[in-house]
């Protein structure tokens, strides 16, 4: 059975821009990898930080939507932790309304994103 899960991390500001996007990369393709199916990501870019983290003031935040088996979130967790690249995540659980309302915000998203291209 497969659960469905959103991540959010923030990687180091001091990386280049591909480095961000290898750092993604890397986890988009251990969820594949493992099982799991890939149902949204966002990059959220560059944001400061409510507090500093590792001395570090910002860092470029990305977020995954994603479906896996429940065992699979320790070992990818195990993996952002060794990455020296990712500063922080959190992985939460989405129950049946999570899931509806992240439905909601990307249809509405891509409303808004539609609507600028006219």
């Amino acid at each position: 059975m497969l659960n469905q899960y959103e991540t959010v991390f923030i990687c180091t500001p001091v990386l280049s821009e591909p480095q961000v996007k290898e750092a993604v990369k890397k986890f988009k393709d251990l969820i594949t990898e493992n099982g799991g199916e890939l149902i949204h990501d966002e990059d959220w870019g560059m944001k400061k930080l409510a507090y500093p983290i590792q001395k570090k003031s910002s860092g470029f935040y990305h977020l995954f939507e994603f479906k896996a088996d429940p065992a699979f979130i320790t070992k990818m967790e195990t993996d952002f932790r060794r990455d020296e690249r990712i500063i922080r995540f959190m992985t939460v659980k989405l129950d049946k309304y999570a899931v509806a309302y992240s439905e909601k915000r990307r249809k509405l998203r891509k409303a808004k994103s539609e609507k600028k291209e006219d």
